[in-house]
C-alpha cells in the first residue's frame, strides 16, 4: 500500500462567534483538486477531545483494508 497523507487543521475559538465553515480546497500534484469536509466540535476541553477521538476512530472505519 502506498503511503498516505492524513490531511487537517484545527484552531479554537469562542462558540459564539462562529457563523459558518466551508470545505478547504486541495490542490493535487496532477492538477486536480479535492475538497476537505471541515467539522466543528463543540463542548468543553474534556467533550471536545471524547468527541475527536470517536470522530478519529468511525473515519478510520471507512478505511477498514488501511
Amino acid at each position: 500500500m502506498a503511503n498516505l497523507v492524513l490531511v487537517y487543521g484545527m484552531r479554537l475559538l469562542p462558540a459564539d462567534e462562529v457563523a459558518a465553515v466551508a470545505a478547504a480546497p486541495i490542490a493535487l500534484k496532477n492538477g486536480n483538486q479535492a475538497q476537505v469536509t471541515m467539522h466543528i466540535l463543540e463542548g468543553s476541553r474534556e467533550q471536545i477531545e471524547a468527541q475527536l477521538r470517536h470522530s478519529l476512530d468511525a473515519f478510520f472505519d471507512f478505511y477498514p483494508e488501511i
